[in-house]
């Protein structure tokens, strides 16, 4: 089963088409990064898949639910780790996954599972407020993640991270891979080649292109992948 498939699915905001009749497929299990300049529609689509917009135009199935129809069901099975780190401050790191998994009705055990396999364990204790950004990012993840979602949505995950945190984020997300399907919107290219099975680079609101990092380098002409995204999202072709 395909996790997402769109077809044709827009959003407008006034005369502007945020998303443009957008088709995309995102097999179960994958980690699949969604690539583009700004104001490509990438955050829009996410917003859209996870139901924090409604769309213009066009239809949606995310697990196997209609976006329109079927929206409760997907929002159950679903989880998004935001750009801002969405973390209580004054709660320990444990506090807040507990609250998490009373909040969706999860099983606390899990907040145990989730400590141990994302390196939590040990600043388990901790006040997130005294944590470093890369730690509290790893933290709003493992909450994403307590509720067990069968689709989790990470928008910008190492943003603002020091090159250090950034790898070791990138364990952790890698660690995802085949567990969970996990849609990945970043700005470091190098993440996208480095994590993602499959990636779809966005340009004014519609899907320019989908592949592996080796098949976009290759339908650009170029063996770096930095260079494979500027002629792709900039329409510039061999």
């Amino acid at each position: 089963m395909n996790a997402i498939e769109t077809n044709n699915l827009t959003k407008y905001f006034g005369a502007v088409a945020a998303v443009d009749r957008l088709n995309l497929t995102v097999r179960e299990g994958e980690l699949f990064a969604l690539l583009g300049v700004n104001g490509a529609g990438k955050t829009t689509t996410i917003k859209l898949l996870s139901g924090l917009l409604r769309p213009t135009d066009g239809t949606a199935r995310v697990l196997g639910y209609d976006l329109k129809s079927e929206l409760p069901e997907i929002k159950q099975r679903i989880a998004v780790s935001p750009q801002e780190t969405a973390v209580a401050p004054n709660l320990t790191v444990r506090e807040n996954m507990e609250l998490i998994a009373d909040i969706y009705g999860g099983d606390r055990g899990r907040v145990l599972t989730m400590l141990e396999e994302l390196g939590l364990k040990k600043v388990e204790i901790c006040r997130a407020k005294t944590l470093s950004g890369g730690w509290q990012r790893r933290l709003s993840i493992a909450m994403a993640l307590v509720s067990d979602p069968k689709l989790l949505f990470l928008d910008e995950p190492t943003l603002g991270l020091d090159v250090l945190a950034r790898r070791e984020l990138w364990k952790v997300i890698a660690g995802l891979k085949g567990k969970v399907t996990v849609i990945l919107t970043t700005h470091y290219l190098e993440e996208a080649e480095a994590l993602a099975n499959r990636v779809g680079v966005m340009g004014g609101g519609s899907l320019k292109i989908c592949g592996t990092p080796q098949e976009l380098m290759e339908a650009a002409g170029t063996d770096r992948f930095e260079d494979a995204f500027i002629r792709l999202a900039g329409g510039e072709m061999p």
